[in-house]
């Protein structure tokens, strides 16, 4: 056998046993890259999620008024708010959480929350109070919010209202699944403050898929009307 066709040999034998593992390979890559595509958003170490959508009108109406208060001092009226996006345990819930040199959120970062946020100072709280003990990094966090809120759909008659509502805390529940058929019934609770709406919260499993809320949120509204004030 001349030494070219031994080469040649060696080189088919070489193709055919790269054919043979490229699915494998391809697979793993392929898993791979799923699992980063998820990493973004999915949170760990923790059971589920709560957005919480305050009603801005009810919270400025009892907020002190500071100079540079884009919330309530601004020139945009806002109706509901992001509060926050809150890893829960199914009792309990951590805060706080080691940030391991992990840095908080840069001023780019935190700008680029203003639109669901109205608020620098309530962008960087949610991050060290909450963001910090969701397993994500801080782009991955904010990832989160903004993908939970762009899932959630505002109905109609409480966008930007310009005249007091009253409304059961069934009927907003009720108003807010028409919107949002995807919704579990048990995934939404209410929260007031006498009779003064203060939150609507919206539970998500770790990957950002709704759920049924836990027995963090078994608390509800029980006043048999909430009044929500209209932008300002």
């Amino acid at each position: 056998m001349t030494a070219l066709s031994a080469k040649r040999i060696a080189a088919l034998t070489i193709a055919c046993a790269l054919q043979v593992l490229s699915p494998a390979a391809s697979a793993r890559h392929a898993r791979h890259d799923s699992q980063d595509a998820s990493a973004g958003t999915t949170g760990a170490g923790f059971t589920y999620y709560v957005l919480s959508l305050s009603w801005s009108p009810s919270y400025c109406a009892g907020a002190r008024r500071r100079a540079g208060d884009l919330q309530c001092g601004g020139g945009r009226p806002y109706d509901f708010v992001v509060h926050g996006l809150w890893p829960q345990f199914d009792r309990g819930w951590p805060e706080d959480c080691p940030s391991d040199g992990r840095p908080g959120p840069g001023r780019d970062e935190v700008d680029r929350m203003l639109d669901l946020m109205p608020s620098p100072d309530l962008v960087r709280h949610e991050w060290k109070k909450h963001g910090t003990c969701s397993g994500l990094t801080v782009a991955g966090y904010f990832e989160a919010i903004r993908h939970a809120r762009e899932s959630i759909r505002i109905p109609a008659r409480f966008a930007r209202p310009l005249a007091y509502q009253t409304v059961s805390p069934a009927e907003l529940k009720s108003e807010f699944l028409k919107a949002n058929p995807t919704l579990p019934a048990d995934a939404i609770a209410v929260t007031c403050k006498g009779r003064d709406l203060q939150e609507l919260r919206v539970c998500f499993d770790t990957g950002l898929k709704p759920r049924a809320c836990g027995a963090n949120e078994a608390r509800q509204c029980r006043s048999p009307g909430v009044v929500l004030p209209p932008v300002r």
